[in-house]
């Protein structure tokens, strides 16, 4: 007589000097089928054909190799290049671009439209920009408007409403504040290169030397450099509570085990 067969086989021990198999991780990507998203293809593709509309009104209206040295138009150009690629991997159905990327591109144009509306264009806050210069023409008046308010926006909306959640870390508030501190840098040495008396020698007036000084630069960039990792922790806090807009939009999973027949037998 045949014993029965157990139904629980316990594990065999291990044998000594043989390491045990490390465990098989299946990727997200290989249970999960990639998904088109022509809505966020073509909104962000027209965001990046915007965006480098309004840079190249900047630029065929001032010198180039100045109006590129704005952190403005950095930013700017930078949504350009993301939104595009971005759109064609959501076209594609492809992996997003890095979170670090697309998270620090949405701080730079969150920053560049909150500096303007609170400070620049603010004639109470001190460092105005449009006192005592003359209205913008018709098209620098359109430029403007499409990089300082339209495409931070635009930015924002994309992120809420057509963007996943990201897994931001806390880490990712000090990477995003590098380049910041780079173009204050920049900003600096150009300034101390050009000769006094050079119109917009010092890009921006909280780090005009000639009229604050050296100590209240740092005073004004320390202020500012609290405030855009504050930022920098508010994106990442949201984007951890807030809804996956994707989430109940995918197609129920197909079930693997069962035969896809419409008969009662399986």
């Amino acid at each position: 007589m045949i014993a029965p067969i157990p139904r629980d086989i316990p594990d065999l021990p291990a044998i000594p000097g043989i390491p045990s198999p490390a465990p098989f991780i299946v990727p997200a990507t290989a249970v999960v089928a990639p998904v088109r998203r022509p809505l966020a293809a073509i909104f962000r593709l027209l965001v990046a054909l915007v965006t480098a509309t309004g840079v190249a009104i900047e630029m065929r209206l001032g010198s180039p190799l100045h109006v590129l040295s704005y952190f403005t138009i950095q930013a700017n150009l930078l949504v350009a290049v993301v939104f595009a690629a971005s759109a064609r991997r959501a076209w594609t159905a492809r992996r997003p671009l890095p979170a670090v990327l697309t998270g620090g591109t949405l701080l730079y144009i969150s920053i560049t439209g909150l500096v303007y509306h609170l400070i620049l264009a603010d004639p109470s806050s001190g460092f105005s920009m449009i006192g005592g210069i003359s209205p913008p023409t018709r098209w620098q008046a359109v430029a403007n408007q499409i990089l300082h308010t339209a495409i931070p926006i635009a930015a924002v909306i994309d992120w809420l409403l057509l963007a996943r959640p990201a897994p931001f870390a806390i880490r990712h508030a000090t990477a995003w504040l590098v380049y910041p501190l780079a173009y204050l840098g920049f900003s600096l040495v150009r300034g101390a290169m050009l000769p006094p008396g050079t119109p917009a020698r010092y890009l921006y007036p909280f780090v005009d030397v000639d009229r604050h000084g050296y100590v209240g630069i740092l005073g004004n960039t320390a202020i500012l450099g609290v405030a855009f990792y504050a930022l920098a922790l508010l994106v990442i806090a949201l984007d951890h509570v807030r809804p996956d807009p994707y989430r109940y939009r995918g197609r129920r999973p197909e079930n693997r085990i069962s035969s896809p027949a419409t008969s009662g037998l399986k």
